[in-house]
């Protein structure tokens, strides 16, 4: 229980339908004099209060489980290593990955509970190969993005109450007539350990800041950096160049090189993708079928972002593509190829982001992007974003 109105009606929900349920808010921060005021997190010392009144009202048990040494060593430093490394993460898929749905889950399986029902809004089903994760009956407020993290063991043990609810105003509606004080509390959003919003100022006290160079496609120096974790794929404002573009259009990050600490600039045309391809992949469930052969599904980027419809296939990690991004203990990648016979190009992909495959409504699992091409690559292959020093991007593959 997050002290948020979603995850007060999931657990009225789940009393209501008769399971033995005891609310569980997580203390991730060790900040006592964390408040709401100024806050736009969801781990505030007032959550907690707010959790705990919710429980009271529905009267079950309530307790706080001190997970705040797994959160900052699996999320926050985890969020750190990243930025460091020249990535852009999504701390938010890590903490389902590893504390919700791990290390709470874990927990409450030694306790002897069953199930870990959230407020997300998401849907389980059983399919032809075991449990399936789907996305919500209302698309506009569909959180399986987020869990596409999720594993076959961990789906056996999730409880999504909220799953098939058409809109959030019927769940302010229905916590309003259950009593509930938190019925009409704004949504969390930003990063929780971040609640100022401001990600360039926190990474400056926790990242090293070095110097280096800002460059345009051509390899010449155009612009410098005070750290190359404050810019990510895409970014157009604060770059700060010294002389403008020949054809006097805007400049954008096309890549970042944390081994030589180098930012690549150039035209927006140039963030237009057509492959992503990365590791630290895992599948919702049995996929039914060999992954090892192209599929068709759809692939979406970013939790807010439309699904593009594309191909995909799992396949062993060619030397001669690795890039300075891929872990070095990573054998395999998931490679992606946009169908540009009915969707446009992605833009601004970031090594670092997440990247959630579907069918239809069912999310068939996610990896994490380490390098994506060009649509364009033949034309300037070492733009490749994620491509670093010395490292070939992948132009016409015959894996596609």
């Amino acid at each position: 229980m997050s002290g948020g109105v979603d995850s007060a009606v999931a657990a009225a929900r789940a009393v209501e339908a008769g399971h033995d349920v005891v609310g569980v808010h997580l203390a991730l921060s060790r900040m006592p004099g964390t408040v709401r005021t100024g806050s736009r997190g969801c781990c505030t010392i007032e959550d907690a209060m707010d959790a705990r009144r919710a429980a009271n009202l529905l009267g079950i048990p309530f307790y706080v489980w001190d997970l705040s040494e797994r959160f900052r060593e699996d999320v926050v430093d985890d969020f750190i290593a990243e930025y460091a490394a020249g990535r852009t993460p999504n701390p938010c898929m890590r903490c389902n990955e590893k504390i919700k749905f791990a290390a709470l889950l874990d927990k409450a399986i030694a306790l002897g509970f069953d199930t870990v029902a959230t407020g997300h809004y998401a849907t389980l089903a059983d399919g032809a190969s075991g449990r399936e994760l789907h996305r919500a009956s209302a698309w506009s407020k569909d959180q399986s993005y987020v869990l596409g993290v999720l594993t076959e063991r961990q789906l056996a043990h999730c409880y999504f109450p909220l799953g098939d609810t058409p809109s959030k105003d019927l769940v302010r509606a229905e916590a309003a007539d259950r009593g509930l004080q938190v019925a009409q509390k704004p949504d969390s959003h930003d990063i929780c350990f971040i609640p100022d919003g401001d990600t360039r100022g926190w990474l400056s006290d926790h990242v090293s800041r070095e110097p280096g160079e800002i460059l345009d496609e051509a390899g010449a120096v155009i612009g410098s950096h005070d750290g190359a974790h404050g810019y990510t794929v895409g970014q157009r404002r604060g770059l700060q160049l010294g002389r403008p573009a020949e054809d006097g259009k805007p400049r954008y990050v096309l890549s970042i090189r944390p081994v030589s600490n180098q930012v690549v600039v150039g035209p927006k045309e140039r963030l237009a993708i057509s492959r992503i391809a990365g590791g630290r992949y895992s599948w919702a469930g049995e996929p039914g079928f060999d992954t090892a052969q192209t599929f068709r599904c759809e692939v979406q980027i970013r939790a807010h972002a439309d699904p593009v419809p594309a191909t995909a296939r799992l396949v062993p990690i060619l030397e001669a593509e690795r890039t300075e991004q891929h872990r070095a203990d990573a054998t395999h990648e998931i490679v992606v190829d946009i169908d540009l016979l009915h969707a446009e190009p992605l833009l601004g992909v970031a090594p670092g982001q997440t990247a959630v495959l579907y069918i239809g409504t069912r999310v068939l699992g996610q990896f994490t992007i380490d390098r994506a091409v060009p649509l364009d690559a033949e034309a300037a292959p070492d733009q490749a974003a994620g491509a670093g020093d010395g490292a070939a991007a992948v132009g016409g593959s015959e894996r596609a």
